[in-house]
Formats: structure tokens, C-alpha cells, sequence
């Protein structure tokens, strides 16, 4: 009990700390809404400003701009529906409900996604309840005040830093294919089919982190085209993406290996038990800290540790046992050509051939767009491969 709860505490502190920048931004964002809607605005209650702001920061760092824009069509839709709503009926439960219908209707009819709809139907519910003084263009003033402050925070002020997003869902994917190959890796020590079951069951759980990546990468690559101030230098992010390449293949050698696990005896499943928990283990290492090169270097490292400790195919070897080895293979290859190894040397370095490859330091990002400065990390020193030579 004290290890699960401590378990998830951690994930929560995680989980806290890498959306903290993005919880104080929008708290700033509403407040600066708010002053600005109740200067401007006489007279009236401002609360369109603050959630317009927070509603619209409410998204992945690629897709702010994106949820500003779908905000301002779902609140201009729903203040229409709501002040027509009040023109015909008394106010009430009738205005409500014939102002939500007719918001959710024009946002089908146009085509608009599932938040503009729901937007738009806040939207009149809002214009209908709270009423008061404010008129309908008092309204739409705060919510266009709200999306502005927003388009200023998330465009302007403090772009997405593209390469910290990539990163932070390509350690959440690396987390998940740990998790499946660890859980893999104790299935294979049990007896009994039921262990072949718990194999396949858990195949399925990296559609989801999978999914985030391809979604991740076509934010991306639509915030470049059209942020306004992309600082120029596009080059750090199409060397994510180009990584976020490496990960799927990653992910893809993962399945293969725990998919050949099933069809493996008991003997050779609690042989290859240890190997798929080591490889599982390598890329929890990974996921803890994707900027550092020590970091990558340390699961190189291991990963060819778990490589050559199962050893290589042999010619007596039946179809299944070679192409378990060569899974485990693949899966080593694919570690290090994510951790920065270049691919035309990976061969030589599972051989044993090249003692001392090169992992390159990550690519830095700046913290604001006006800085071109980059944070500077220490050099760790090198890992010598080479003494896995000897241990071979």
C-alpha cells in the first residue's frame, strides 16, 4: 500500500511540475483579462474575459492559437443564440433552453468541432442566466478581450517551446512501452497460458502514446506555418520530429519482441524473462530525462548489457528462438539510433567492432523567443564502450 501510494504521489508531483508553467500562465492571463475588460467595458460584470483567456490557453502548447480562434466562433455563436433568445422569450428556463438549441444547431450547421459546439452552448447558457445589465455586445467585447489576451500570451509573449512538448510526450510514450515490456518480461517467468494471455493483452497499450506522437508531430508542424513570431530557427523542431520517427519504429520493435514471446517454451521464456525487464528498465532510464546526453548515454549502455547477455542466434536455432534474438537485436539497434547513435554504426557497436560511438548532446530550446541564449549543460564524461568488448 505505501509503495502504491508513494507511486502515486510521484506521478502527480510529475504530472504538477510539467504543467505548472502552463496553470501560472493562465492565471496571469485571466487576471490581465479581467483589469483590462473592466477598464474598457463600463458598467458591466466581465466574466467573459477571464474564462475566454483560461479556455483558450487550455490546450497543448502547439494548439493554443488553434483554441483562441474556436473559442471566439463557439462564444460569438453563443451570445448571438443567447441575446435572441432574450428577445422572444421571458428570462428563465425557456430562454435557456431555446438559446442552448439554437447555439449547438448554427455550430453543426457550419461544420464546427466538438468544442465549438460545446463553447457555443456555455456560451448561451451564460448570455441567458447572467444576465443583468450587460448587453449582448458587452459580451462578446470580454470574450474578444479574453482571446486576445490569450492570442498575445500564446503567440507573442510565450510561443510554445515545440521542442519541451515533444519531449514531454516522447518520455510519457518511452514510460508506457516500459511498462509493457516490464509487465512482458514478469508474465514470462509464470507458467501456463494464462502468462501468453497477460502478453497480448498488454500489446494493445501503446495504440494511445502512439496516437499522442502522430498528433504531437502535426501540431508541430502547424504551429511553425503559423505562429507569427517563430523566431526563424525551425530547425531544432524538425530534429524532434525527426527522432519522433525513431520512437515509432522503437515502439514498433517492442511489440515484435513481446509478440514472439508467446510463441516461445517455458525454458526459453524464463531465459528471455530477464532480458525483456532489463530492455524495459533501459527505457525507463530514457524517459526520466530525454535532455541529457549522460542520460542516453547510461541506456546505451545497458541496452547493449542486455543485448549481449542473451547472446546471438545460432544456425541450430528453430524459426521462433531467431526471431526472438532477433527482436531483442532490434530493439537494442533502435534504443541507440533514438539515443543519437548513427545508424550505419549501430552494427559495429552491437559487434563490438566500434568501442567509443557518439551520442550528440540534445538540442537546446530557448526559453523565450527574443533570447537567443540556450541553456548550457555541462558535459558529462564520455562512456567507454569498449569494455563491453572484454566482458564478451
Amino acid at each position: 500500500m505505501r509503495r502504491a501510494v508513494g507511486t502515486a504521489v510521484s506521478k502527480a508531483r510529475r504530472r504538477v511540475s510539467s504543467y505548472l508553467s502552463q496553470i501560472l500562465l493562465a492565471v496571469i492571463a485571466a487576471a490581465l483579462a479581467w483589469t483590462i475588460a473592466g477598464g474598457l467595458v463600463q458598467d458591466h460584470y466581465p466574466f467573459f474575459a477571464p474564462i475566454a483567456a483560461v479556455i483558450a490557453l487550455n490546450a497543448s502548447g502547439g494548439e493554443r492559437g488553434a483554441n483562441a480562434i474556436r473559442l471566439l466562433t463557439g462564444v460569438f455563436l453563443g451570445i448571438i443564440a443567447g441575446e435572441f433568445a432574450l428577445l422572444v422569450t421571458d428570462r428563465g428556463v425557456l430562454a435557456l433552453a431555446l438559446g442552448t438549441g439554437i447555439a449547438m444547431t448554427a455550430a453543426v450547421a457550419v461544420n464546427a468541432e466538438r468544442i465549438i459546439i460545446g463553447q457555443a452552448a456555455a456560451s448561451a447558457i451564460l448570455a441567458t442566466i447572467l444576465v443583468g445589465g450587460n448587453p449582448g455586445t458587452g459580451r462578446l467585447v470580454d470574450a474578444l478581450i479574453g482571446a486576445g489576451v490569450a492570442l498575445l500570451f500564446s503567440q507573442l509573449l510565450f510561443p510554445a517551446r515545440l521542442v519541451a512538448m515533444l519531449r514531454r510526450i516522447e518520455e510519457n510514450a518511452l514510460q508506457e512501452m516500459a511498462d509493457m515490456l516490464d509487465a512482458v518480461g514478469l508474465s514470462l517467468t509464470e507458467e501456463g497460458e494464462a502468462s501468453s494471455e497477460q502478453v497480448v493483452n498488454r500489446l494493445g497499450d501503446l495504440s494511445r502514446p502512439m496516437a499522442e506522437l502522430s498528433r504531437a508531430r502535426e501540431a508541430s508542424m502547424s504551429t511553425i506555418r503559423l505562429s507569427t513570431i517563430r523566431w526563424g530557427d525551425t530547425q531544432p523542431v524538425l530534429d524532434e520530429d525527426a527522432i519522433i520517427e525513431r520512437l515509432i519504429l522503437l515502439g514498433e520493435s517492442c511489440l515484435y519482441l513481446a509478440r514472439t514471446t508467446t510463441s516461445m517454451g517455458a525454458e526459453e521464456r524464463r531465459e528471455l524473462g530477464p532480458i525483456v525487464r532489463g530492455m524495459a528498465a533501459v527505457l525507463a532510464i530514457l524517459a526520466d530525462d530525454l535532455s541529457s546526453r549522460q542520460t542516453r548515454e547510461q541506456a546505451v549502455e545497458q541496452a547493449l548489457t542486455a543485448a549481449r547477455l542473451y547472446g546471438a542466434s545460432t544456425a541450430e536455432d528453430d524459426p521462433v528462438t531467431h526471431a526472438t534474438h532477433l527482436a531483442v537485436e532490434m530493439v537494442a539497434a533502435d534504443i541507440m539510433v533514438f539515443a543519437g547513435i548513427r545508424f550505419e554504426e549501430v552494427e559495429d557497436v552491437l559487434q563490438g567492432d566500434l568501442e567509443d560511438p557518439t551520442i550528440p548532446l540534445p538540442p537546446q530550446e530557448p526559453w523565450l523567443p527574443w533570447l537567443r541564449w540556450r541553456p548550457r549543460l555541462p558535459r558529462p564524461p564520455k562512456i567507454r564502450f569498449g569494455r563491453f568488448r572484454e566482458r564478451r
